[in-house]
């Protein structure tokens, strides 16, 4: 008690004295460099061959100017200048680092500084709720089942799509026993772990810290001790990158663009990452698809040919309600999650659209999911495990269609969900299906849906599959203007004909009325 007491005083008279000597506090900043050292860069030496084939594949050029590393002694003089250098980032030509008042001031009139960016650091948070274990092997079976089941899974594994020779970079909170469980030794046995590097210890050793990236990386590829797969890319290659620093509240956006660098550089066909920034960082009107660092980061990565996978957010809930960064950025694909059995939008997945009115989620996925964890199988929640059941999902997609990554990819994954082209900000368009990519036609479903005017009332009409308004019998009804932006959507259990019912005069000119039940969609025009 003495030494606490001790140490106390001390801590409270340095305070009190250093704020009598004037000591500045520090901020972070972000650097931004005028130009680079390119004489003497070697791509081929610089990247990793998939980073090249992948490039080769896109038709991009095999470097330019975001690609070469910054100028070192440019790095050496900054620090010089200030106490922490952090990181620097060749896509943005920038320096992280951190400064006081004074340091800044300096720092600012260097002749190779072009400008400064406050960076100030907030919450990461982790796209899940809470986890349970489960003792009812049949609900744990039947779960297994409808996370992969939704989306068809079964016919890329009997087409032998398993995301082979696809490599997935997944950005989490660590990994711990991912090199001892039993789900992953097919994995380790064949030698698919091809990296990993924390980026908040600077080290290559994850398989420690927040078990959370454990339960992301198995429903991607885990497989279950009876060989059943807890996700389907289970012969991908993986890149294991910790950002997210746990305990600690204050996480660095740095960490995840590193990554994305990392990854890039390393080869990455697809980067999962189940983590967001949200009120604890940004506005609501800061969902743009432009403002916070790490969505800038996703975007550009976008450009080199990857896929950005992102989990929507654990908000639909609360206050906050909508999507985080950098789940908002335009190019990526943002995962909003639904309840397996119902297929419906589950309580606590955040909505679109993002805050400039642009359609998020793109598509969706079981929020509800059963997966190991740091030692045992359980069930989980979180738009977390809707993000990685979607980035294996894309990987078998890949595997299927070598020609298409990155923004095309993007492209033909919203194609392939099960309300296209219906969409709201719900479910985006919905779950992503293996038989877009697979080859095999959708079933064809025998009803019929009917959009009458007649007397100043508009009638929307379906003949029902199941009269009794069973599991999947929904019906889904937007209205956008003309340029696609929804007015207003809503979603129907369908008992009988007569679904929804609405007067004329409330449908301006110019709106679209879209109705989708049962992969049959009809578009009525005013």
């Amino acid at each position: 008690m003495y030494f606490y007491t001790k140490n106390m005083r001390t801590f409270l008279f340095f305070i009190f004295f250093g704020s009598f000597l004037g000591l500045q506090a520090q901020d972070k900043y972000w650097v931004y460099l005028v130009d680079k050292d390119t004489v003497g860069f070697n791509p081929y030496r610089f990247f990793d061959e998939k980073a090249i084939e992948r490039r080769n594949i896109m038709g991009l050029s095999l470097y330019d100017f975001s690609d070469i590393p910054v100028d070192k002694s440019y790095v050496e003089a900054l620090r010089s200048f200030s106490d922490t250098v952090l990181y620097a980032s060749r896509w943005f030509n920038a320096v992280c680092l951190k400064a006081d008042n004074d340091q800044i001031e300096a720092i600012r009139a260097l002749p190779f500084v072009v400008s400064v960016e406050l960076a100030t650091s907030g919450y990461f948070i982790l796209a899940s709720q809470n986890e349970i274990d489960s003792e009812n092997n049949y609900i744990d079976s039947l779960l297994l089942f409808k996370q992969l089941d939704i989306m068809q899974g079964s016919l890329f594994r009997d087409n032998g799509f398993t995301g082979k020779g696809i490599r997935i970079a997944i950005f989490d909170g660590g990994f711990p026993n991912v090199d001892v469980l039993p789900c992953f030794s097919y994995i380790r046995d064949n030698k698919r772990i091809i990296k990993t590097w924390d980026f908040a210890r600077n080290k290559e050793n994850v398989y420690d810290y927040n078990s959370h990236g454990t339960i992301v990386m198995c429903c991607i590829a885990g497989i279950n001790d009876d060989g059943t797969p807890f996700g389907l890319a289970t012969d991908a290659e993986f890149l294991l990158a910790r950002t997210e620093v746990n305990p600690e509240p204050f996480s660095e956006e740095e960490n995840w663009v590193a990554a994305l660098e990392w990854a890039d550089q390393n080869g990455a066909d697809i980067v999962n990452s189940s983590l967001g920034y949200t009120n604890n960082r940004y506005f609501p009107f800061d969902m743009d698809g432009k403002t916070s660092f790490v969505t800038r980061g996703a975007n550009m990565a976008v450009s080199k040919g990857i896929l950005v996978v992102n989990a929507a957010g654990n908000d639909g809930d609360s206050k906050w309600r909508i999507i985080g960064a950098p789940a908002d950025a335009d190019s990526i694909l943002s995962v909003g999650g639904v309840d397996p059995f119902s297929e419906y939008h589950i309580n606590f997945s955040s909505f679109g659209p993002t805050a400039d009115g642009r359609l998020k989620p793109d598509v969706c996925a079981a929020g509800e999911a059963f997966a190991y964890g740091k030692n045992k199988t359980g069930v989980h929640y979180g738009t977390s495990f809707a993000s990685p059941l979607t980035a294996g999902f894309a990987a078998c997609a890949m595997q299927a269609s070598p020609e298409v990554k990155g923004y095309e990819m993007l492209l033909k994954m919203r194609e392939s969900g099960h309300l296209y082209p219906y969409y709201d900000y719900a479910h985006g368009y919905g779950i992503p299906q293996a038989s877009f990519f697979a080859g095999h036609k959708p079933e064809f479903i025998d009803t019929e849906i009917q959009i009458d005017n007649n007397s100043g009332m508009l009638t929307v009409w379906v003949q029902p599959i199941d009269s009794t308004g069973g599991r999947n019998n929904l019906c889904y009804i937007h209205c956008s203007d003309g340029d696609g932006k929804l007015l207003w959507y809503k979603v129907f259990k369908v008992y009988d004909n007569t679904v929804f019912e609405e007067s004329i005069p409330d449908f301006e000119k110019g709106t679209i009325l879209r109705v989708h039940y049962r992969g049959i969609t009809k578009t009525y025009s005013f």
